[in-house]
């Protein structure tokens, strides 16, 4: 078979040109790192890479969720805390303001300082995050949830709880209702509430009470009046919600405990003819509310034993309720840090998975430069013999042996 100069020189051009193509792919897998320059040199791979890398995405767009959430909810926490603090304020201040040498203007200035203490109350409970949103106005992240108004403060917000997503089957909450946290609190022992009667003109102090036996309470209200004949003192027990005497002419002694329908309660010192002492249901009542009473009570005059033993039963029931109000912060702190725990958790077990992403990616797209550095050299002297030899091939001729 003979073989034409022209076959000749396209057979070693074509070597030359397929030797200088690898050599370039090499060189470009080398200088960029990768081993798939386009989908085609791996089909099976480059979709698998694919796959990972919009698992990645997503993971690296939860992260970014995870550190926004923690960031609302530390501050959340931090105001929680400081909420926590001023309620312990307040309630030393509600302790002290009891002393029985206090003057009405003494307990007037002590009054005067809680409204400071109300004001920076509002001022926490409108706090915002990072990006201008407030913590505790429910999904309406951009509405101050609490204004002063001549009628107390009062809530703008919503009952919502705004969520992001922390992981592929996972949201958590980020806001809490400002409801949830400041006025939702029970009242009186949580179950039922005690007061003295505003008309009272004896020195009864009534206690919060407790709960004998939870199957007998029926959630009604009831009015203990007390009357005093010949020295002896003695109280009705009245149903007021359904106008039902319980028990007449009952003995009364200071401090034993009066019983009916499941709940117990005692009252102290010596009540007159006609005062009275009302059970009802606990009710939930806000922190506001709570400071506010005893912001009243405080500036109430307190210039007869009558108006003491109000003083003292308002002072009381001030400090159950200032009591409730800590408990429910602290429960609500409490879960605000749960889910700081479980996005810490969250973070470390996306950081894991991040990691074993990159290290998939890198199997399947990287190059492994000791084998490309290798398949370099042998391309190398691939293309130095493709160009010798068509040096070789285009120099011979007839000629020379003639």
């Amino acid at each position: 078979m003979r073989l034409s100069t022209n076959t000749m020189y396209e057979q070693s051009l074509t070597s030359i040109l397929v030797q200088q193509e690898s050599l370039q792919k090499t060189q470009q897998q080398i200088s960029t790192g990768r081993r798939m320059l386009t989908p085609a040199d791996d089909p099976v791979a480059a979709a698998q890479a694919l796959n990972i890398s919009q698992t990645e995405s997503l993971n690296t767009q939860f992260a970014e969720n995870r550190n926004n959430a923690k960031s609302s909810l530390s501050l959340s926490e931090t105001v929680l805390g400081s909420v926590s603090d001023l309620i312990q304020d307040v309630r030393v201040e509600a302790v002290y303001a009891g002393n029985g040498v206090l003057t009405d203007s003494d307990r007037v200035t002590f009054a005067n300082t809680l409204r400071g203490r109300l004001e920076e109350l509002i001022g926490a409970a409108n706090a915002t995050d990072s990006s201008g949103r407030y913590l505790f106005s429910g999904f309406q992240g951009t509405t101050r949830p609490f204004t002063q108004t001549p009628t107390g403060v009062q809530y703008s917000g919503d009952q919502g709880q705004r969520l992001i997503q922390v992981a592929s089957s996972r949201q958590i909450a980020l806001s809490d209702s400002g409801t949830d946290v400041f006025e939702r609190i029970k009242n009186g022992n949580g179950v039922f509430v005690t007061a003295a009667g505003a008309a009272n003109t004896g020195s009864g102090l009534i206690s919060s009470g407790l709960v004998t036996n939870p199957a007998s309470l029926t959630g009604q209200s009831y009015r203990v009046d007390f009357a005093v004949v010949a020295g002896v003192t003695t109280y009705d027990v009245v149903n007021t919600t359904t106008s039902v005497t319980l028990s007449t002419g009952n003995a009364y002694t200071s401090g034993s405990a009066i019983n009916f329908d499941g709940l117990q309660f005692d009252v102290q010192g010596s009540p007159a003819t006609g005062d009275t002492f009302t059970v009802g249901p606990s009710t939930n009542q806000s922190l506001f509310t709570t400071i506010d009473n005893l912001i009243t009570t405080l500036t109430a005059s307190s210039t007869t034993p009558a108006d003491h033993t109000k003083l003292t039963n308002g002072l009381n029931t001030a400090l159950r309720n200032l009591d409730n109000s800590l408990d429910h912060i602290l429960t609500i702190r409490a879960s605000v840090g749960t889910r700081l725990q479980e996005i810490d958790s969250l973070q470390d077990a996306g950081e894991d998975l991040g990691q074993q992403y990159q290290q998939i990616l890198s199997q399947l797209q990287d190059v492994d430069y000791a084998r490309a550095v290798s398949d370099l050299n042998r391309q190398q002297v691939y293309l130095e013999a493709a160009q010798k030899s068509f040096n070789k091939v285009s120099g011979l001729s007839l000629f020379n042996y003639i």
